[in-house]
């Protein structure tokens, strides 16, 4: 590999958004030489998306605090292998480049968790976040008829912000219970700037129905979407609408934590006290260690990103920031648990996994994801079980499969050059 392509930092932080842009400002201003990389052409994340164009200041201020400390900015990189222990490639939209560093702080996020029932992967049915991405990338939806449906904090947001773009906001339906709500409004009482967000966004959607206890039955059209038949409090209703935006809650991206071998535990990154990981050189914050909000995952940020540039004193201060924002972290996995109506939805018929068309009715029978995916390509495709890996655990129980490289599709050519790499490091070590 070219020297140009070779970069070593002290501290490197994978993943832009608050997690991790707090975790790479703190390590900097700790001293450490830091680069963080993330695979968006800016920084900000899903949350603080467009953040370098002013529109959110909290995001702009951990930004201008990078710059501050000239910390390397590598965005438009995709890591999607590890060569050994410390060194990770990265591919870019020409390139791939080789990262060294002594400690690493996986802060990769999180996305939309996706159930499939009947007419799902209709034309104009998306992810929740998914459509407010397009929306804001240019998809024009003034005056079109819109259902919102899933469960979480997510699906008010998006509302609210097709409304803001014309869009014609026919219902919220939410899978949660109203007594759930009222329970988890209720923990808002000591969270006054959450409570502040809840009231402007039910102010924004004022007129629009938000439904409990309700779900998506199924979609209905010949090739784009005409309709959708929810439940709503147990009885059938059909809507006629033109895009359904749809998403249950958030999965965490561990595909990384997994590569570099750190444990898993339910579904998240294991971490101690000073969002150490079970490998000592290997720091976690924000989605990948639990689903707990904005400001949990900027003060995870913080504190591994101090820790991670030996300063554990100053990271220990943040431990009780850390302690009360976890406590909301709780009250959402509570309120939005997934209800187990939701598994019986799929017909037999059902596309589960997208990218091979297995249907529901070839699962069946199968102990595990690995047998399944023998079997039948299941979670074999592009997406690497990213779309059906978090739903046939839903639906079946099962575990997650054992994460390989490269964890994100990639080139030829970079393929090639791990295959390189790799014979190099035979190679040197007499073929051992």
């Amino acid at each position: 590999m070219d020297r140009r392509n070779r970069f070593q930092c002290d501290v490197l932080v994978v993943g832009g958004g608050p997690a991790g842009l707090a975790a790479a400002a703190r390590a900097a201003e700790a001293g450490a030489q830091v680069a963080i990389v993330d695979d968006n052409v800016k920084l900000g994340g899903q949350i603080w998306r467009a953040s370098q164009q002013h529109e959110n200041r909290e995001a702009t201020a951990w930004v201008e605090r990078l710059r501050r400390r000239n910390v390397t900015i590598l965005c438009g990189w995709r890591i999607f292998h590890q060569v050994r222990a410390g060194v990770l490639l990265a591919e870019g939209f020409d390139d791939i480049r080789e990262l060294s560093y002594s400690k690493v702080v996986v802060a990769t996020g999180a996305r939309e968790k996706f159930l499939p029932f009947p007419g799902w992967t209709l034309r104009n049915v998306f992810g929740a976040g998914g459509l407010q991405a397009m929306v804001k990338s240019g998809l024009a939806i003034r005056g079109k008829r819109v259902v919102v449906a899933g469960t979480g904090p997510l699906l008010l947001a998006v509302a609210a912000n097709l409304r803001q773009h014309g869009a014609e906001i026919l219902m919220i339906c939410e899978q949660a219970s109203a007594f759930a709500l009222a329970r988890f409004a209720f923990t808002l009482v000591y969270e006054p700037e959450k409570r502040a967000q809840a009231l402007q966004l039910r102010k924004q959607l004022t007129g629009v129905a938000l439904s409990t206890s309700t779900w998506p039955l199924a979609a209905l059209g010949n090739h784009v979407l005409e309709g959708v038949r929810i439940s709503k409090r147990g009885k059938p209703q059909t809507i006629a609408c033109e895009y359904l935006a749809c998403g249950f809650h958030l999965v965490p991206n561990t595909e990384l934590a997994r590569l570099l071998g750190c444990e898993i535990d339910r579904g998240f990154v294991r971490v101690d006290d000073s969002q150490c990981t079970s490998i000592p050189e290997v720091f976690s914050a924000g989605e990948p260690t639990g689903i707990g909000g904005l400001e949990l995952s900027v003060v995870e940020g913080e504190i591994a990103g101090l820790s991670a540039a030996g300063k554990p004193e100053e990271a220990r201060a943040l431990f009780p920031k850390r302690a009360k924002a976890r406590g909301f972290a709780v009250a959402l996995a509570q309120t939005f648990r997934l209800r187990s109506e939701l598994a019986r939805l799929p017909s037999g018929e059902t596309i589960v996994c997208r990218c091979e068309d297995v249907p529901f009715s070839r699962l069946h029978g199968y102990r595990s994801s690995r047998a399944a995916k023998l079997q039948t390509r299941c979670g074999m495709g592009a997406c690497q079980g990213r779309v059906c890996g978090p739903a046939t655990e839903f639906l079946f129980n099962w575990d997650s499969d054992s994460v390989r490289p490269p964890i994100s599709p990639v080139r030829l050519a970079s393929l090639s050059m791990v295959r390189g790499l790799s014979e190099s490091a035979q190679q040197s070590t007499g073929g051992l």
